[in-house]
């Protein structure tokens, strides 16, 4: 039985199905974070699937240089096998602390430039990926006067931001004035880490997106598949459902993506690949080295029996994944999300009566009364989500779909 160290996590549903993934496989975890009240908050009706973890301790994981230190002496008594986390923001620093400790992991400079869209950008540039013309600025007159060569429409991202927080699509020299400004009033994360200044700016590509899976051993990568994805809430790029398999050509896709992540340098570990299929053939979005959120690699598990948060684990203690499909008899998985039609204070969610009835709705769940909704921005607003599988073909997502459209939204009237 194999002993990991999980430094931090998401919250959201690889929060529960890591610790699963861990345990399936037969080994345990200790769990170590800055604030253990960040995931007390985020399930404050029952006890989180992290915190049976076998030990779970706080110490500063946003200072590294003090982190290594402390994990290297818990390591000492504790006796770990690898180290692991799902979170984007903790990737660099567990890449850096399994180097440190001599454990299995991915070179840690790689995996820098992977989590960091400027980074990566220049990397796949200069290796020729295929990719969206962009530029890089740090202040107001660069961002303006590289806004004009590249020409508008233009998409705007912050370097390191997950979820597709503050990315947004800009017309003109308004619009990304105003996106500017909402970057330079967002100066840390949500996990208190100070951010990067440089704003990428993207030539705005057209068509499907898709994320390719991928798990890397040795240096090799093997494609578990290929996931569609629709999008929502222009100019914001909000993901509004998966289904896996895509129903879409995807074997220039999944070439893009092993392209790229051989130009990184990942050699080790599951990735989460997007691809956009433009007009012009495959062009690389963003490389995501760890397994897809979004319940992403649970629609890959209904399909293919394979499940990527325990081949993660296993590649984290240097383990070989199995990655030979199964015959599960289910065709297609996918998942919509409800969206919320504005912020506000949540009276009721309506519909969702047929949800626990429908025989092919195999997890659903919304927000009750009371949730105070953001705005519609990114992926982080989710009202709900309903997951659905299909025997026969592939017509998962369009049922998943209909029953998200047949749910409604009640706010509260809120005095001023």
């Amino acid at each position: 039985m194999a002993h990991l160290l999980m430094i931090e996590s998401w919250v959201g549903a690889m929060s529960s199905l890591l610790p699963r993934a861990i345990n399936e496989s037969g080994h345990r975890f200790t769990f170590l974070t800055r604030d253990l009240h960040h995931y007390l908050r985020a399930a404050p009706a029952h006890p989180h699937p992290l915190l049976a973890a076998d030990n779970v301790l706080t110490a500063d994981t946003n200072d590294v240089a003090t982190l290594l230190d402390h994990v290297e002496r818990l390591h000492a008594v504790l006796r770990f096998d690898g180290v692991i986390s799902s979170c984007d923001y903790y990737l660099p620093t567990v890449a850096r602390v399994a180097a440190h400790l001599g454990l299995p992991g991915p070179d840690p400079h790689a995996v820098e430039r992977a989590c960091r869209k400027d980074l990566t950008r220049t990397a796949l540039r200069d290796a020729g990926v295929p990719g969206p013309r962009f530029a890089l600025a740090d202040d107001w007159p660069a961002l303006a006067k590289a806004a004009a060569e590249l020409g508008y429409p233009l998409v705007v991202k912050p370097v390191d931001l997950c979820a597709g927080m503050h990315v947004r699509k800009v017309a003109g020299e308004s619009e990304l004035r105003e996106a500017f400004a909402a970057l330079e009033a967002f100066p840390v994360n949500a996990r208190n880490q100070p951010r990067v200044r440089t704003v990428l700016l993207e030539e705005l590509l057209t068509g499907p997106e898709v994320s390719v899976e991928t798990v890397t051993t040795d240096g090799a990568t093997h494609v578990v598949g290929v996931t569609d994805k629709s999008i929502a809430g222009d100019p914001w790029f909000v993901e509004s459902g998966h289904m896996f398999p895509a129903d879409l050509p995807t074997d220039e896709a999944a070439a893009v993506a092993v392209a790229a992540i051989e130009a990184l340098g990942l050699d080790h570990g599951v990735a989460h690949t997007e691809v956009k299929l433009t007009p012009d053939g495959p062009k690389l979005v963003e490389v995501n080295p760890r397994p897809a959120g979004n319940q992403i690699t649970e629609l890959v598990r209904r399909v293919t029996g394979i499940d990527l948060p325990s081949a993660y684990a296993q590649l984290a203690v240097g383990e070989r994944p199995e990655l030979r499909p199964a015959d599960t008899g289910v065709r297609s998985a996918a998942i919509c999300f409800l969206l919320p039609p504005r912020s506000g204070l949540v009276a009721a969610v309506h519909g969702t009566e047929t949800l626990g009835t429908a025989p092919d709705v195999v997890e659903w769940k919304v927000k009750g009364a009371g949730h105070r909704a953001g705005d519609p921005t990114s992926n982080n607003s989710y009202l709900g989500h309903v997951v659905v599988t299909d025997p026969a073909g592939l017509g998962a997502r369009a049922r998943a779909e209909r029953l998200v459209g047949g749910l409604s939204v009640d706010y509260a009237e809120e005095s001023e």
